[in-house]
């Protein structure tokens, strides 16, 4: 069974950096596929892969993120303020590595490619 779980904005605002990627990374363990409001900062981005990264054993493969901005026009300064303060337009796609198989992107549609993930036999 395939679980998406959903986290708003609100659950992650006032989080700090490191919490917020704790949090995402204890959701995606669960080998659920999180589709969370808004975006990772660059710099979060990286320590999230980083961290993964650290975690990859024969349990877990690591993971795949997308990040998704809002098709919306925004203004150079507005632009600068969302990235200082982080921003909400858009979302983030993360799913462990044995479950999400690929993640394509274009301007219409987001494809997301699972597998089955294999089970060990006893």
């Amino acid at each position: 069974m395939l679980t998406i779980q959903y986290v708003p904005y609100s659950q992650v605002k006032n989080l700090d950096s490191d919490s917020r990627i704790k949090r995402l990374l204890r959701i995606v363990k669960e080998d659920k596929i999180v589709l969370m409001e808004g975006m990772l900062k660059p710099d979060e981005e990286a320590k999230l892969i980083q961290e993964t990264m650290d975690m990859v054993n024969g349990k877990f493969k690591g993971v795949e993120v997308c990040t998704v901005q809002s098709q919306e026009r925004m203004s150079v300064i507005k632009k600068s303020i969302f990235e200082l303060l982080g921003t909400k337009s858009g979302m983030t796609i993360i799913g462990p590595a044995s479950i999400i198989k690929e993640i394509k992107r274009d301007p219409n549609k987001i494809q997301l490619l699972t597998q089955t993930p294999k089970t060990r036999r006893k």
